[in-house]
């Protein structure tokens, strides 16, 4: 041990980004309740914990006017002012109104978390900065390095140890006894640097960081660089983000592997080895161009090799932008002020895509923008010098440049357009496909080169086709998803939500009325919704969660009372403007309420409906909020006594029936559960469905249709607004 105590200041500072980043998926999950399981609540939360971030870091920077001792002494009464808003609970604020979602969702984050998390943030530029006050410290940027390493750490840990092992009361305890053991570290630090010199850090030769810096104040230019070198990463980990539970495949939680992969970047980017940084930095141009057209192709297509692309991609693009910031540095007497541009980039980065790009943008046009904003900061060099720099002759180069981006242009497009028909390609597409990307590589030479390639390619293997659905006006983007309208050969229309088919209306009269995908006459909800009379009389309650395209509602016979809920007014539209006429023709009078069912039918009278259907779906997934214990007492609640609850399970990625059984026997239901296996190429889709009911007389009639049989018996621990975790029913396999 050294006199400058390296391994304190260390352990530090993995202790507060350990914390940190183990309370925002924490925070996350007790909002679920309040929220509609869309993917930009966990953009909406992050760009909560960016602005914390910016105010931390600008904090850390004003303090460095003081003397360390104050410095100390300010710190620790933030930190125990942070601590008395623990244990964390979530706020108690009124629900957002429809389509003020992005605005309330940040709000009740920052009331919820804000003191204890800008408390926590100032740690990494704080501490890093008392460590280089010791004549002996050394290089202090590979603090920054452990910073973002806890940070992975408290990230990972979240969904695999605490979610599944704690329920929230205890995990906000336990997370409270880790920030009183955080300011003991703190006071232990402070007393470590006891009589350094205070006030500004003195300037040090270039050698004492690692052959970086400078003795002149950093001008604006490079202050510009460090923006971008920051925004564009912390962007394209949301953009990946939401580009993965959009059009590649939905499942809770996998905002985790970004956000992990993003953290880890600063740790290989910032550490003092830099053999690993070097590494990624001369692959980043090939990644970036190979792995991003890769997912441009496949996007919209539920694709495993996009979903991998992408994230490569990002790990990658985001070190080599990561390590030519670090290499850009300045002298430690400037730290704090490093960081606080950090920071600002990262926020923008975050405003661009959790704010800007769902209003201004139909699709997730930011993904792209932001692989081109990666494109034009790569560092370059390694490529040059082993392309560009082969052909002397800068006019001959330019000149095989422009017709490399030329025949990469026409290929790829012809080959984009020969793959629509097929969801698979042939081992020729594949080899043109390799081909092109193999030519793109010449795009390396030049930095103008770069950028005109990676946009060539973006364009052409699937860019040009979403500008046409954008120009052609049929797809629309909310809060909660994105949503496309798309005529089938045959005339049919469907809607997509992300990747999955929300609902499909036959063409012409005589088929408008009939019921398609996972609700047609053999489906579980098919079969209930038509013994509607026979079970409840001419006047059977129905209410319906989860609009989509509006097809059950052509189940409705003369005298029901059918009540329709959903959360997004732009899936209402598509019905109000007559693309979908399902509503129109079959239920006209019945009302649609906008907003989050569960709170909707909690403010309800009681027995309201003698069938509930729960049908609501965020592309591929169901959010999890309408699934816990508490969640089934308020469908209870709003049924008569002997009412029927019919759920929606189909699911690719997680085993329902379990989860579903294990509620039932919480609430003392009788279940039975229909598995439709009618799948034809027009109308017809593969559906699950359970019926739930507190006897079994109105199950005994549903049986009687046939088709219906007895649900997978129970696992693990109910599911619970406090516990939840869908580790143990993943279905690995349907991941290959």
């Amino acid at each position: 041990m050294t006199d400058a105590r390296r391994w304190l200041f260390t352990l530090t500072i993995l202790a507060g980004s350990f914390l940190l980043f183990l309370v925002q998926p924490m925070v996350a999950r007790m909002a679920l309740p309040h929220l509609g399981g869309a993917p930009n609540v966990w953009n909406s939360a992050m760009l909560v914990y960016q602005a914390l971030l910016l105010g931390g870091y600008a904090y850390a920077h004003a303090m460095g006017r003081f003397s360390l001792a104050k410095q100390g002494f300010i710190h620790i009464v933030v930190l125990l002012m942070g601590g008395l808003t623990l244990p964390l609970a979530l706020a108690q604020i009124a629900p957002p109104a429809p389509g003020w979602e992005a605005l309330w969702v940040p709000w009740l984050f920052m009331l919820t978390v804000g003191p204890a998390f800008f408390a926590i943030s100032a740690q990494a530029p704080l501490i890093q900065r008392w460590f280089a006050a010791h004549p002996d410290a050394g290089n202090p940027y590979p603090l920054y390095a452990a910073s973002n390493l806890g940070s992975f750490a408290g990230l990972l840990t979240y969904p695999l140890l605490a979610e599944p092992l704690l329920p929230l009361g205890q995990q906000s305890r336990y997370w409270a006894i880790g920030y009183v053991l955080l300011i003991i570290l703190v006071i232990a630090v402070v007393l470590a640097r006891r009589g350094a010199v205070g006030g500004p850090i003195p300037r040090v030769a270039p050698a004492n960081v690692a052959g970086k810096g400078s003795r002149h104040r950093t001008g604006w230019k490079t202050i510009g660089l460090w923006l971008g070198l920051s925004a564009v990463p912390s962007g394209l980990m949301l953009s990946t983000t939401t580009f993965l539970t959009t059009d590649i495949m939905a499942m809770p939680l996998l905002w985790v592997i970004p956000l992990g992969l993003y953290l880890l970047s600063f740790s290989i980017a910032f550490a003092g080895n830099r053999t690993l940084a070097t590494l990624f930095v001369f692959l980043a141009p090939v990644v970036l161009l190979v792995d991003g057209s890769l997912a441009m192709f496949a996007a919209g297509r539920a694709d495993l090799l996009a979903a991998v692309a992408s994230v490569i991609m990002l790990f990658v693009v985001a070190v080599a932008l990561h390590a030519r910031l670090y290499e850009s540095r300045p002298d430690p007497s400037e730290l704090t002020r490093f960081y606080l541009v950090m920071s600002i980039g990262g926020a923008l980065g975050g405003l661009f895509t959790a704010l800007i790009a769902p209003v201004a943008f139909d699709w997730t046009w930011e993904h792209p923008l932001l692989i081109l904003g990666a494109a034009a900061l790569l560092p370059l060099g390694p490529w040059v010098r082993l392309i560009g720099n082969r052909i002397v002759n800068p006019r001959v180069l330019r000149i095989v440049l422009v017709a490399a981006l030329m025949i990469a242009l026409n290929a790829a497009l012809a080959l984009f357009v020969s793959s629509v028909a097929n969801a698979n390609l042939s081992a020729l597409q594949w080899a043109a496909l390799l081909g092109i990307l193999a030519l793109s590589l010449l795009f390396a030479a030049r930095r103008w080169s770069f950028v005109a390639g990676t946009a060539v390619l973006l364009l052409s293997l699937g860019g040009a086709a979403h500008l046409y659905t954008m120009v052609d006006g049929q797809r629309e983007r909310s809060y909660f998803g994105i949503y496309s309208l798309r005529e089938r050969d045959n005339g049919d229309l469907q809607l997509m939500h992300g990747t999955t088919v929300h609902g499909i209306q036959r063409a012409g009269n005589d088929l408008a009325t009939e019921p398609t995908t996972y609700y047609g006459r053999t489906s579980g909800v098919g079969l209930a919704l038509r013994q509607a009379d026979a079970m409840f009389g001419p006047g059977a309650r129905i209410g319906v969660v989860g609009l989509g395209v509006g097809t059950l509602a052509c189940y409705r016979e003369e005298g029901q009372d059918w009540t329709f809920f959903e959360i997004d007014p732009v899936v209402l539209h598509f019905s109000d403007r007559g693309e979908f006429t399902y509503l129109s023709r079959c239920a006209p009078d019945s009302p649609v309420i906008i907003g989050d069912a569960r709170l909707k039918l909690e403010g309800m009278a009681e027995n309201r409906f003698d069938i509930l259907v729960i049908d609501a779906f965020s592309s591929d997934a169901i959010p999890l909020h309408l699934l816990t214990y508490e969640a089934i007492g308020i469908y209870r609640r709003a049924l008569d006594d002997d009412g029927v609850l019919v759920m929606h399970i189909s699911n690719n990625y997680i085993r329902l029936e379990p989860v579903i059984a294990r509620l039932a026997a919480s609430h003392v239901l009788r279940t039975i559960i229909r598995k439709d296996d009618h799948d034809d190429a027009t109308s017809q889709y593969p559906s699950s469905w359970v019926a739930l009911a507190r006897d079994d007389a109105h199950l005994a009639k549903l049986k009687e249709a046939g088709g219906w049989e007895e649900l997978a018996p129970p696992e693990g621990r109910v599911w619970t607004d406090d516990y939840a975790s869908i580790l143990p029913y993943l279905v690995w396999e349907n991941f290959l």
